[in-house]
């Protein structure tokens, strides 16, 4: 091994902290999310039985474990997997707060912001939106549960999605 080949003790560390950090984000997943990750069978069990375990010491130990497996197997792999899954989480999110947003202006500003989203979106339904914006005002007014409003939303999510 040469000179640059080697590794500093902190080089180290630092690689066993970013697996220890791996590892319990690897425990905070249900067993669905695990699923979809590449993980082998020994890691895996490995998991399910930290997620398991409620004692500190215990809990602590077996995430020092986990750490050791991620050693020896493709632990790139699998934060990148994590990777792509919080990023798919933080666009659904965002994708979320644009509807939320188009429906509460909707709700505020009426034909002045409708007229902005059938530009945006020309395929919507105009009398259907009017509709919904017009019952949810009204539910609003009533302090009835937001029916129409959830409508509104649910109807917005399906134009965005088109």
């Amino acid at each position: 091994m040469t000179m640059e080949e080697t590794k500093s003790k902190s080089q180290i560390k630092r690689e066993m902290k970013d697996l220890h950090t791996l590892g319990e984000e690897l425990v905070s997943l249900n067993r669905e999310q695990l699923a979809h990750l590449p993980l082998n069978s020994s890691l895996r069990e490995a998991v399910a039985l930290a997620r398991s375990i409620k004692a500190h010491g215990g809990r602590k130990r077996q995430l020092k474990f986990i750490g050791k497996l991620l050693r020896s197997c493709d632990a790139n792999a699998i934060a990148n997997a994590l990777h792509l899954r919080r990023e798919r989480e933080r666009h659904a999110a965002a994708r979320f707060h644009q509807i939320e947003r188009w429906r509460d202006c909707l709700l505020e500003q009426g034909d002045m912001a409708l007229e902005a989203l059938l530009q945006d979106y020309p395929q919507a339904d105009r009398q259907q939106i009017r509709i919904l914006i017009r019952n949810a005002k009204k539910e609003h007014m009533a302090d009835k549960p937001p029916t129409a409003s959830r409508s509104l939303f649910r109807c917005l999510r399906e134009l965005m999605d088109k």
